[in-house]
């Protein structure tokens, strides 16, 4: 063999092995934990979810997640920006609602909808959201259930401390938090 390309040969596998692996090893285990605002859809019936947030630029609402019975889906991935977070979910298969006080735009297809001011001027629906306050924390997980289903904290998946399970009937605060008055 060539002189030249064997050390070529030689100082790439001493060089680019190492760093190889350093990168592998980086990408495995290097990453930082989840943190997430999830919802998880107990109940027997599949659900739409619209979420409502305040990030850097204002208001923000968002829709439609279409979540299966019995299981959860992730909204927002990467640590949370705000303390409030304001959802509003209806059961496809038996009819009701999850909502609340506070008032924000949707409409009945996807949407990405900025400011929650003069919605029916803006062509938009008027929709009442319920309050989830996280208390701060980085991550959180918000649990929907049937209103004669209350979940026991045994039922509360793990990484979700503190889940918000509002019944139906539940009724938020008027407008949200830090938001304008409508």
């Amino acid at each position: 063999m060539n002189p030249v390309r064997k050390f070529v040969r030689d100082c790439c596998h001493r060089v680019i092995a190492p760093a190889a692996l350093a990168l592998l090893l980086l990408a495995a285990f290097g990453r930082p934990a989840s943190a997430d605002f999830r919802l998880c859809n107990n109940t027997g019936g599949r659900v739409g979810v619209a979420l409502g947030y305040k990030d850097a630029e204002g208001w923000i609402t968002e829709g439609w997640w279409n979540i299966s019975a019995r299981s959860c889906e992730t909204l927002l991935r990467g640590g949370l920006v705000a303390r409030y977070y304001y959802i509003y979910a209806v059961d496809y298969d038996r009819g009701g609602e999850w909502s609340g006080h506070a008032f924000m735009c949707s409409r009945d297809k996807e949407f990405t909808i900025r400011g929650t001011e003069d919605c029916l001027a803006r062509g938009y629906d008027r929709t009442g959201y319920f309050e989830v306050d996280t208390s701060e924390q980085r991550s959180w997980t918000v649990q929907l259930t049937d209103s004669a289903e209350q979940p026991s904290s045994s039922t509360t998946p793990r990484g979700a401390p503190n889940a918000t399970s509002p019944p139906a009937r539940d009724t938020p605060k008027d407008t949200p938090k830090e938001g304008p008055q409508q």
